[in-house]
């Protein structure tokens, strides 16, 4: 028996590299009949070129296919198909046949063959056929081993392998930066560079959030009523080019209210990455769950719900804030308001705020206002904890614009 195993891919489009010249460029001069004559040969043998595109014979244009002459490179996410025949070259019929196909990695080995089931007999001049698929999912090196076993006519069993090695590449580059808002909201930054020779069409790039999180993706701008991708309407990703894709995620509702398990989640999700090369070839990628540094509150977290961005100067204004227990004892605060140069709070400092229980929230309504004209800072808050007499400090919460009366009408 003659074992065959021949890799299954598309070909590619045969570029002819143009040996063109100008009359200047030869040697002597331009008029001189032996100039002309190679120069008009040049340009001739271009156009006779069943390669070159007509009328575009010096841009390294093809319009042929060639087939590989190589087991070319595979990359990771790609579909990796392979063609395995064996063919029986002797002038006897043999029994028996059975062709298993392995691929095995470095950690772990698999099975390939379509059919576990032994052939019963293979005539002379015939062959069995078996095509197999396999998505990869792992880089390094492969080794696809094809084993055949089969009894002559003598009643003999005879078995032989093959090894055929093949290399796994990386072809993105995928790095992540994550922003955490106040308002626990969580903006990732994807960057994903093209790492191969050839150019990549990107299909799709989208993030499967967890499941406390729900996802928007800011890659898209709103033109006359229609959405439009940021990278324009073709999304090639040209060899060693980088694209950024920015999300934001924001708790769902049930979660929201629960500072301490949102403060704690440190799982985002999951990028997944689909795209086409050469003619379709398609890749997959999907990362394993980023995870984020949660961000440290501390016991209390004290953030603002409502604040005007414009105020009148020496009037008062009103915000929002809202307190949350971080920690996991219960708190009795004690609010305490201190002035500044340019900002003065209305009301009365050193007020009992009650207990608040581990994960729990109270909003306050304060009233301040401001001296001073320009862009102030919002500071001078301080919660004391009277059971452990810990006093956190809270400055430059937010920032308002202060301006005249007479320049605000």
């Amino acid at each position: 028996l003659i074992f065959a195993v021949m890799r299954l891919t598309k070909p590619t489009l045969f570029t002819n590299i143009p040996v063109t010249c100008e009359e200047r460029d030869l040697p002597g001069k331009s008029f001189l009949l032996t100039d002309y004559y190679v120069c008009n040969l040049f340009n001739q043998l271009m156009k006779d070129d069943p390669s070159t595109v007509k009328g575009a014979e010096t841009l390294m244009l093809g319009e042929m296919l060639t087939l590989p002459q190589n087991f070319g490179n595979i990359f990771l996410g790609e579909t990796f198909s392979s063609y395995i025949s064996v063919h029986n070259d002797s002038s006897q019929i043999v029994k028996d046949i059975l062709v298993k196909a392995d691929l095995q990695t470095s950690s772990q080995r698999l099975n390939l063959s379509a059919s576990s089931a032994a052939v019963a007999e293979l005539k002379p001049d015939c062959c069995i056929d078996d095509v197999i698929h396999h998505e990869v999912k792992e880089i390094g090196t492969h080794i696809l081993v094809c084993a055949v076993s089969y009894t002559t006519q003598t009643g003999e069993k005879m078995y032989f392998r093959k090894f055929f090695k093949f290399q796994v590449l990386k072809p993105l580059d995928v790095k992540t930066k994550f922003y955490n808002a106040e308002t626990d909201e969580v903006f990732l930054e994807a960057q994903i560079q093209n790492i191969t020779t050839s150019p990549m069409f990107m299909e799709k790039v989208s993030l499967e959030p967890s499941m406390m999180y729900n996802v928007a993706e800011l890659n898209t701008v709103d033109t006359a009523g229609e959405s439009e991708s940021t990278f324009g309407a073709r999304t090639y990703l040209q060899p060693m080019d980088t694209r950024q894709y920015l999300y934001c995620l924001k708790p769902k509702q049930e979660f929201a209210e629960k500072a301490g398990v949102i403060k704690g989640v440190t799982v985002i999700g999951k990028l997944d990455i689909v795209w086409k090369t050469n003619l379709g070839e398609r890749g997959r990628l999907q990362t394993s769950q980023l995870q984020r540094m949660a961000p440290g509150y501390g016991d209390v977290r004290l953030s603002l719900e409502t604040i005007p961005d414009t105020v009148n100067l020496e009037e008062p204004f009103d915000i929002t804030c809202k307190i949350t227990n971080c920690s996991e004892r219960t708190m009795d605060l004690v609010l305490e308001m201190c002035n500044t140069n340019s900002i003065h709070w209305c009301g009365v400092s050193g007020r009992q705020l009650g207990k608040l229980h581990p994960s729990s929230s109270l909003h306050l309504a304060l009233t301040l206002l401001s001296s001073v004209q320009g862009l102030q800072s919002v500071s001078g808050l301080r919660l004391t904890d009277t059971f452990l007499k810990r006093t956190y400090e809270y400055d430059d919460i937010a920032q308002v614009c202060v301006v005249s009366s007479e320049v605000k009408q």
